[in-house]
Parts: C-alpha cells; sequence; structure tokens
C-alpha cells in the first residue's frame, strides 16, 4: 500500500466531507414537537389517566432503560427495595419500546449487550438479538425486582429541584406530579429525542409519514416481524441510510410497490453473521460468573494495549479493534509517519475501506448504484452498520437508490420529494433521520436540575461535562448519573459501562441508607482530580473536528470545543476503567464524597 494511495484516499474524503458541511449544522434538524407533535405520540401503548402523584420515595429513577432498570435492579438486590422508575414511554425498554421498525436488532453481541442474564436466567436466542425479544428481556427485569408497581410511565419530568432545609429531591412532572425523593439517579440515554430533518415543505406533504422510531403499524400493516402487506400497493420514500435505515430497508424493499432510497451519505455495512445461539453450548458455558467474564474480555479485546489471548465475541467489532491495534503493520517500511502521529490509522483506514468497497462491489449488482453506495469517509467518524442484507435490497426492481451527493433533500413538495429537480411522487414518507445525540443533556432530558445555590446543571457545564466517574456532580447532592461520558471509553460495550455505573450507585446509595446518612456528596477537589486525570488525545480531538464527515460525533460538522460529544474526557482503558468502579466501591471508602447526617 503506498503512500500516494493513502494521500488520495485523505484528499477524496475531505472532498466528500466538504459537500456535506452546512452553516446550520446540528440546528438543520427539526424537533418532533409543535405542528410535528403527532409524530412523536406514542403507536404503541394507551396512556391510562391517573391522578398526580405527592408521595415520597427512597429513589427515583429518571429513565426506564437499560441504565434505569439496571439501576434500579442493583438497588433492590443491595436491599433499598423504595425505588420508583418515571419514564415517558409506556413501558420498560427506553431505546428498545421506542423502536420497533422491522428488523430493529441489536449490534453487540446479545451474550455482553443484553444485561442481567444471569440474574434473569434468560438465554438469548440469537447472537445479534432482535428488537422485540430485548423489549421482552426489558419488560423480564422489570417484572423479576417488582420494578412495575412503583412505576409512572408516560410521564415526562419536568423539573429536579434540591430542597435545601429538606435535604430531598423534588421531582416534578407533565403528569401534575409533585413527590419527594431522598435520591435521584438519571438514566437517560444518548438515543431518547428523535430528530426530523429540517426539509422546505415538510409540513406541505399531503400523504402519510412517520419516524422510524415511531413506527407507524396501522398504516404499514401487520406486527413486527410481519411482510407489512399495507404496502403492497403504496410507493414508499425513506429519507437516511444509517443505522435503523439499514435495518428495515430490507423489509420495505420486498413489501412496498415502490421503495425510494434518499441518501446522503451511505453507511459502512460490514458483515452481521448473525446465528441461533444452541441452547446446549449456552448450558455448558454459563458457569457462575460467566457473563461478567465475558463482558471484561471484550472490553479487553476493544480497548485494552494488551488485549487477552481468546477473543470469545470474535466478530466485526473485535476484528476492528485488531485492526487498530496492528495498524502499525499496515504502513510502509520506506514510510516516514513522524510528521504525522495519526499515520499508521490511516492506512489502516484505507485497508478496511477497500474491503468495504469491494463487498458493495461483489454484492449490488448495477455498478453505477454500487459506486453510489460506497462511503468515502474514516471508519471512526460514524457508527459502523452490519448488516447481510441492506446491500441485495437494491437488487431488488421495486428499489431505487436517489444519490443527493451529500446535499440531502431538497425540498417536500404536497405530492412527494425533489431532489435535484426531479420531484419523486411517494404515498408515504419515512423519516430514519436519527436522534439528538451531541446536544446538552440537559435539552434531551427535557429538565434542568437545579442543586444547591439555585445552580442549574447548565450552569455547571458551560464549560463542559464534569463529574467523577461519569456519575457524580459536586453541587448536586443525593443525584446520580449512569451514562459513561468523562468515564468510560467510547469503543466499550455501552451495556458494560452502566453495568458498572449502576453497580458503583446502588452501593453509595445502599451506604447512605444502612448507615443513617442523609447526604452524599462530591468534593469539588475530588470532581477537579477526576477531570485533571482523564481527558482525550489532542491529535484525535482535532482529527474529530477537522476530518470527519458531518454526524453526531463532531455536531454535524462544527466543533463544539468542550461541549463536544465525543471531546467529553475519559479514562483512556476500558477495562482499567472498570476496575478502577470496582475497586473504588469494593473499598466502602467511596473515596472522594462526603456524607452527613441532618443533625450533624
Amino acid at each position: 500500500m503506498s503512500t500516494q494511495k493513502v494521500s488520495e484516499h485523505i484528499a477524496k474524503v475531505a472532498a466528500e466531507r466538504a459537500k456535506r458541511l452546512r452553516p446550520d449544522a446540528n440546528d438543520q434538524y427539526a424537533n418532533l414537537s409543535g405542528e410535528f407533535a403527532h409524530m412523536n405520540e406514542d403507536p404503541f401503548t394507551d396512556r391510562i389517566e391517573r391522578e398526580p402523584y405527592r408521595d415520597h420515595v427512597t429513589a427515583a429513577v429518571i429513565g426506564g432503560g437499560f441504565a434505569g432498570l439496571m439501576a434500579s435492579a442493583h438497588l433492590k438486590e443491595s436491599g433499598v427495595s423504595d425505588v420508583r422508575i418515571v419514564d415517558t414511554g409506556g413501558d420498560f425498554g427506553g431505546t428498545w419500546y421506542w423502536n420497533r421498525y422491522p428488523g430493529v436488532q441489536c449490534d453487540v453481541a446479545s451474550m455482553i449487550y443484553l444485561p442481567l442474564l444471569e440474574e434473569t436466567g434468560h438465554v438469548p436466542t440469537e447472537w445479534y438479538v432482535h428488537g422485540p425479544e430485548i423489549l421482552e428481556h426489558c419488560q423480564r427485569i422489570g417484572k423479576h425486582y417488582g420494578l412495575y408497581e412503583n412505576a409512572l410511565f408516560h410521564t415526562q419530568v419536568t423539573g429536579l429541584d434540591w430542597d435545601e432545609s429538606a435535604q430531598l429531591w423534588t421531582v416534578r412532572s407533565d403528569r401534575g406530579d409533585e413527590f419527594t425523593a431522598q435520591f435521584v439517579i438519571m438514566g437517560l440515554g444518548h438515543l431518547s429525542v428523535p430528530k426530523l430533518p429540517g426539509i422546505p415543505g415538510i409540513e406541505t406533504f399531503e400523504g402519510h409519514s412517520f419516524h422510524a422510531s415511531r413506527w407507524d403499524y396501522a398504516y404499514t400493516g401487520d406486527p413486527v416481524g410481519g411482510p407489512l402487506g399495507n404496502l403492497r400497493d403504496k410507493r414508499v420514500a425513506i429519507i437516511g441510510t444509517g443505522a435503523s435505515a439499514v435495518q428495515c430497508i430490507p423489509h420495505l424493499a420486498t413489501a412496498s410497490q415502490e421503495l425510494f432510497v434518499l441518501q446522503r451519505t451511505p453507511s459502512v455495512i460490514e458483515v452481521r453473521n448473525n446465528r441461533p445461539i444452541d441452547p446446549e453450548w449456552f448450558a455448558q458455558m454459563a458457569t457462575p460468573g460467566w457473563q461478567q467474564r465475558w463482558l471484561e474480555n471484550y472490553a479487553a479485546t476493544m480497548t485494552s494495549a494488551e488485549p487477552p489471548a481468546e477473543d470469545l465475541i470474535n466478530d466485526s467489532w473485535t476484528a476492528m479493534a485488531k485492526m487498530w491495534g496492528n495498524a502499525e503493520k499496515d504502513v510502509p517500511a520506506e514510510s516516514d509517519t513522524s510528521e504525522e502521529p495519526l499515520a499508521p490509522w490511516y492506512y489502516a483506514d484505507l485497508k478496511k475501506m477497500g474491503q468495504i468497497h469491494a463487498r458493495v462491489e461483489e454484492t449490488v449488482k448495477d455498478s453505477r448504484t454500487a459506486e453510489l453506495l460506497k462511503p468515502w469517509y474514516h471508519l471512526a467518524c460514524k457508527r459502523l452498520t452490519f448488516h447481510d442484507e441492506y446491500l441485495g435490497a437494491f437488487n431488488e426492481p421495486t428499489v431505487r437508490l436517489v444519490d443527493t451527493d451529500g446535499k440531502g433533500v431538497e425540498r417536500i413538495t404536497p405530492r412527494g420529494v425533489v431532489v435535484d429537480g426531479t420531484e419523486y411522487e411517494v404515498d408515504c414518507i419515512i423519516y430514519a433521520s436519527g436522534f439528538e445525540v451531541g446536544t446538552a443533556p440537559t435539552r434531551r432530558a427535557g429538565f434542568d436540575p437545579v442543586g444547591r445555590d439555585g445552580r442549574r446543571l447548565s450552569e455547571h457545564w458551560i464549560d463542559g461535562m464534569r463529574t467523577m466517574h461519569g456519575l457524580h456532580v459536586h453541587g448536586f447532592p443525593n443525584a446520580f448519573l449512569v451514562q459513561s461520558l468523562t468515564g468510560g471509553t467510547r469503543f466499550s460495550n455501552l451495556s458494560h459501562n452502566l453495568s458498572e455505573a449502576a453497580k458503583t450507585v446502588a452501593a453509595v446509595v445502599a451506604h447512605a441508607v444502612t448507615t443513617g446518612v442523609d447526604v452524599v456528596e462530591l468534593t469539588q477537589q475530588a470532581e477537579d482530580s477526576w477531570m485533571d486525570n482523564v481527558g482525550i488525545d489532542p491529535d484525535w480531538r482535532t482529527f474529530l473536528s477537522t476530518e470527519c464527515t458531518p454526524g453526531y460525533s463532531n455536531n454535524e460538522g462544527t466543533d463544539l470545543g468542550p461541549h463536544s460529544l465525543w471531546d467529553a474526557h475519559k479514562f483512556p482503558d476500558g477495562l482499567g476503567f472498570f476496575r478502577h468502579l470496582q475497586e473504588w466501591r469494593g473499598s466502602g471508602e467511596f473515596d472522594g464524597l462526603e456524607f452527613h447526617r441532618s443533625d450533624s
């Protein structure tokens, strides 16, 4: 592989990036409110009217997805039984409650993605399970730990205020609730706020439309996994080619009379290789402690300088990690990389992208369509997608790829969509336009917690997120986060991050409850020390800002500095971070936290 080829690749990537840069960056999107509020309604569960709650709980957990479920489960296991989950959905599941589009599936191996498998006794049916099974597992966790009894569904928290005199949190909601909690735990997730592309004329379309995360089976027909029979006489447009679209397009391709796939940026389509899990194999493998061993094996393979000899997962994710780990081997001996610290990464990137492009050419019969489906960006700039039927869907005679050359859809008319001056008349538009990810956490949450001295969390984070371990925030006593930013690394399995975070928060709360402590608070010194000792590689920081194609990792191409999603400081080694948390909570000292009684 020559230096010239690498230079040509980088130049091509830069040119494609430039096409997609927009001055409005993340503001190009619209949220599902106002005239689009109907697209945000729950199509799966009827809202049940109830009286407002005016009571008290020991722990209020905001969010009923993986983070909230794991936090609540570990609280219960630690002896804290008075737990209430509050969630905007009609059931547990979080992302998996809302995303029920055809083909929805996890992209991380089930054994390490599904939480609490040992505790609940569930055996996944597939290596990468589909959405219905994940949702069912979330419900299983809720039943196993008795979390339904005190849960508030279809409830948006609107206010969270620390009451200094009572030394309690007051929780307010859009249902008129106003109850108190000694502890609040926020597990709000990154994929909770769907967004629409801000396309001119979007409100004028006279056909049917919906967001992929609020899939309208009443229109398309048939339940999840069915053939979408109502689309057989429909011309359908889907806007977006990210993870959601990649999974549902093969189903739309065979169900619709005609399908128009509107593409701004093609995705990297890696091999999925899904397969059933043999129950006999699982029974032999699942000795006590098996899930933690698998989690740690994956974390070490993905993020450690010295990965384990055995790769238990052995899939496209771990293969990618090994590629980065061996990147130096792809650099020609005669190359001088002293002036470019990311040079080994560029060589590995080109090699892998060549394989991705070759797969497109081998699968897609029409050469022009194949060229348009080839991604031209650096691999780390967008989340990889995995599918074994997506590319083949473009061989269907009913499917037409409408590439926008990086510009996006020009406008929407009452009858359809316009790209490069051509109108495509359709009966239905599906927006697979994703979620707000890189925006401020308080914006996505729908509330801005008010801590000591009336200071809002958004004020405390005015110069970027600050925590200890990604869990504790100075000035916000008895409040905890269950998430990964300023904690674990980007390339760790999110479920592992959430699991260790939940265990740690539960240990702190249980210690406070059993010792009769009223207030737990992070010191300023501990927060400062943590932030001083975790960081981000400046070369990586520059790369994300200046070389990545627009996406959620760089706020659609606009440098937000310390507010950038991936600029949030991180522990350099995923497994090392998890072991640090285990040792920190296991010591029982909880260094950096102060515990107070109200009478002291």
